[in-house]
């Protein structure tokens, strides 16, 4: 009886021992697959995240296709668009010293037949000292001359350089003005463009 027993408890234990062998060996594998799942979840991710970055990439990029494209048809094609001289854009950047800019004006001719358009650009910028209006020519701001600001071209001109605002002056917009001189071959006329104040990093 008694051997009986010792076998039973024998037998018993080696059952439990491989019954938790075997346990043993389901929580490997599971881990095993968990990590399998994680990092399968992790290479997704990361694809996801590539793809959508290379989405937003591309976007960008034919948007800036798109702009440059219309800007070129502006200048080839101005039968498209309405004739004259146009303030195509304004771009202000910040320097590393303190409220000082970099300005770029970007002009455009749309004639058919085109003689060069010349003149010279203004800039008033707009804002205010506290609760008072105040409005600053660029001639107050920077030590640039009539001569730095002139234009003549057939087609497009870019026309750049940098002025320093006073520290309590906060800019809200930009009046640009492309004046044409009057002379043989053109009659005078002043071009407007109110931007607001964007500053590119």
């Amino acid at each position: 009886m008694g051997n009986y027993y010792h076998y039973f408890q024998v037998t018993s234990l080696e059952q439990q021992k491989l019954r938790l062998e075997q346990l043993y060996h389901q929580q490997e594998q599971s881990t095993a697959r968990i990590h399998s799942l994680e990092v399968e979840l992790a290479v997704e991710q990361l694809a996801n995240k590539k793809a959508q970055s290379l989405l937003k990439a591309e976007a960008v990029q034919q948007f800036e296709v798109k702009k440059q494209l219309a800007f070129y048809e502006k200048i080839m094609a101005p039968e498209k668009q309405a004739a004259g001289l146009l303030v195509e854009s304004v771009k202000i950047t910040a320097s590393k010293t303190p409220n000082q800019y970099h300005f770029q004006v970007t002009l455009v001719q749309q004639q058919l037949k085109r003689r060069y358009t010349k003149g010279y650009i203004e800039l008033v910028f707009e804002g205010y000292e506290g609760e008072k209006s105040i409005k600053l020519k660029l001639a107050q701001v920077s030590k640039l001359n009539k001569k730095d600001v002139k234009f003549s071209f057939q087609y497009f001109q870019i026309i750049s350089g940098k002025f320093t605002l006073p520290a309590h002056f906060t800019p809200e917009n930009i009046l640009v003005s492309a004046i044409l001189s009057k002379s043989r071959w053109q009659k005078y006329a002043k071009k407007d463009k109110h931007v607001p104040w964007l500053v590119s990093q």
